[in-house]
């Protein structure tokens, strides 16, 4: 298979007064180009420490983690924040999104971040926001919204820098099933259209049974498991 994501012998300790604790040990997984990899686990097992790590947020204690080739923790902080900028695209089960910006606006974000004119930025970002189905809501901010509709705005601004690699963080978990299975088939529509890689976790096995491959956090490790 040909990877896009590729994950070695990955460990996250955090300090104790006394010692430290072991999040994980040993960690190793692969995804491939348009996979779609499903992590579950038990709540504080370690699951969104290990998203975290894979886009670049947080510093592993040990270990390795390629993206499109690219050894993330070999670059210096400044490249690393523009390589997790246009190559990652996130989406949190709580959104997450600017509260006095428009859905518009809020979509517009990374591509300003970037450096992307404001000129350019809007008709981007209107694209992509007529691609989860809200053209007629980008001038809404998320209190006019409901929490599907604020998923997708938070699903457009994920994807407006075209990234390679989507983590998403329970994107069904505050959600009603009927609203959340749209928003998981809405992100595995984009997935297959844009060619992306994604790591989804989740507790739910609805979700799981999307997923091409899962995996299962636990005892400080990963696995993988089958629902089928």
């Amino acid at each position: 298979m040909n990877n896009l994501l590729s994950v070695r012998n990955l460990a996250k300790d955090y300090p104790l007064a006394k010692g430290v604790y072991p999040v994980f040990r040993g960690v190793e997984f692969e995804a491939g180009r348009g996979e779609v990899v499903g992590i579950m686990g038990v709540s504080g097992v370690g699951k969104s420490t290990l998203l975290n790590l894979l886009g670049a947020i947080d510093r592993p204690t040990e270990g390795r983690i390629l993206l499109d080739g690219q050894d993330v923790f070999a670059l210096p902080p400044e490249a690393r924040a523009r390589f997790r900028n246009t190559k990652i695209g996130f989406v949190f089960q709580f959104f997450h999104l600017l509260p006095e910006f428009t859905a518009l606006e809020n979509v517009c974000f990374p591509l300003l971040i970037r450096g992307i004119p404001a000129a350019e930025a809007r008709p981007r970002a209107a694209r992509i926001l007529e691609e989860v189905f809200l053209e007629d809501k980008s001038d809404k901010i998320p209190s006019q919204l409901s929490g599907g509709e604020q998923q997708r705005v938070a699903i457009a601004r994920a994807l407006v820098n075209e990234p390679r690699l989507l983590l998403a963080d329970e994107p069904t978990g505050n959600l009603d099933w009927q609203t959340g299975e749209r928003i998981i088939r809405l992100i595995l529509d984009l997935q297959a259209r844009r060619g992306l890689t994604s790591i989804i976790v989740t507790h739910s096995e609805k979700v799981a049974s999307f997923c091409h491959r899962l995996y299962l956090m636990e005892s400080g490790g990963l696995k993988p498991i089958s629902l089928r």
